[in-house]
C-alpha cells in the first residue's frame, strides 16, 4: 500500500513527497524518504554539481528493482519555482526543456520524481553550446584491476600538473574514477572533445602498459584502462559529483582528495557514508569555480598528433 506523502520544508519551498517509505534500495532496506534525506546532507555539494546545467534524470519510479527511465524532459505540472533550460538536438529537429538546478528544492523535486541519479551537460544555460567543464574519465575494461586506474590517475594527475590545470577527482560511483576540471567557455563541443584526446593521448604515451584510446571495444585490450574522452561531446553525460548511483550498493559518486586515491576504495562511498564524511569534510569541489583554464595547449597537442597522422575524434554517434 502506498504510504501517507509528507511535506519537506527546503529552504523558502515546501516539496511534497509521495510514498516517503517506499522502498528503492531493496538489498540496503532504504526508502525514497532515505533518498531524500540523503540529498538533503550534501545539499551544497549536489547543487554546486547541478548548478545551471541542464539535467537528465534517472529515475526508478518503482525503486531499483523495476525499470530505469532516462527522463531529459520536465513533465507537465512541475511547480512553478522550478527552472528549466531549453536544449535543441539539430539532428532530429527536436528541442527538450530539462531541468536547471538553481537550489536544492529543485534537487528534491526531482527525488520526489523518483530520481536517484543526476546527470548534467557540461555546460550552462547562459550557452549550451560553450562548456565549461573538461571531464576526463578513467573507464576500466571489465578486466581492468583497481590498482591499474588508481595508477593511471597518477598520470593524469602528473600530465595536468606539468600543464598547469587544477584538476578535482571523483569516484564514479562504479568501477572508475572522474576528474573534473573547469575550462573558460570559449570552445565548443568539438574543441573541447579533440582536447580530451590529446590528454588522452598523452597519457597513453606515459602509460602504455595500462592505457588505451582505441575507440572500438572490440578492439581494446579487456585488462586496459580506457581514457573516454567522448564523455565531453554533446549531450554525453555522466553522474555527477554526490550523485547516487543506481545500484544495489547505493554507491555515490563522491569528491576525493588526490592523496586520497592510493588507498580508495570505491564501495566505501554509498547512500549510507557520504554524509558523515560530507559533514566532516564539506565539499571538496567546494574550489572548482575558483579558476578556469585554457584548452589551448592541449588543441596544440591535437594539432601535433593530427600533423602526425594520428586520426581525430572518432564520430560521437558512433558508439565504441
Amino acid at each position: 500500500m502506498a504510504s501517507p506523502s509528507i511535506q519537506v520544508q527546503v529552504g523558502d519551498f515546501e516539496v511534497r513527497v509521495s510514498n516517503p517509505d517506499r522502498v528503492y534500495f531493496p538489498s540496503l532496506g532504504l526508502t525514497k524518504r532515505d533518498l531524500v534525506d540523503y540529498y538533503l546532507s550534501v545539499g551544497d555539494g549536489i547543487v554546486r554539481a547541478l548548478r545551471e546545467r541542464p539535467c537528465m534524470l534517472h529515475r526508478f519510479p518503482d525503486g531499483l528493482a523495476g525499470e530505469k527511465v532516462h527522463q531529459k524532459r520536465v513533465p507537465n505540472g512541475a511547480p512553478p519555482w522550478l527552472e528549466t533550460v531549453r536544449v535543441k538536438f539539430p539532428r532530429y529537429n527536436r528541442h527538450a526543456d530539462e531541468l536547471c538546478v538553481t537550489k536544492l528544492a529543485d534537487v528534491i523535486w526531482a527525488v520526489q520524481m523518483s530520481t536517484v541519479e543526476f546527470h548534467p551537460w557540461n555546460s550552462r544555460r547562459a550557452d549550451t553550446e560553450q562548456p565549461d567543464e573538461w571531464r576526463i574519465d578513467l573507464d576500466p575494461m571489465p578486466d581492468c584491476p583497481f590498482d591499474r586506474v588508481r595508477r593511471v590517475a597518477g598520470v593524469a594527475h602528473e600530465v595536468l600538473d606539468d600543464l598547469g590545470i587544477t584538476g578535482y577527482p571523483k569516484t564514479s560511483g562504479g568501477r572508475g574514477l572522474h576528474i573534473y576540471v573547469r575550462i573558460r567557455p570559449d570552445r565548443g563541443f568539438s574543441d573541447v572533445r579533440r582536447a580530451a584526446l590529446a590528454f588522452a593521448r598523452e597519457v597513453e604515451r606515459r602509460a602504455p602498459d595500462d592505457v588505451t584510446t582505441t575507440w572500438w571495444r572490440k578492439d581494446r585490450d579487456p585488462s586496459a584502462l580506457f581514457v573516454d574522452y567522448n564523455q565531453n561531446a554533446r549531450d554525453h553525460t555522466i553522474a555527477s559529483a554526490y550523485s547516487v548511483r543506481g545500484n544495489q550498493q547505493g554507491t555515490v559518486s563522491t569528491p576525493i582528495t588526490w592523496s586520497e586515491i592510493p588507498d580508495v576504495e570505491p564501495d566505501d562511498f554509498t547512500i549510507q557514508t557520504v554524509p558523515a564524511r560530507f559533514a566532516e569534510l564539506g565539499d571538496l569541489h567546494a574550489t572548482i569555480d575558483d579558476e578556469h583554464f585554457s584548452l589551448d595547449p592541449l588543441l596544440e597537442w591535437a594539432d601535433r598528433d593530427e600533423k602526425a597522422g594520428l586520426a581525430g575524434p572518432a564520430d560521437a554517434d558512433q558508439h565504441p
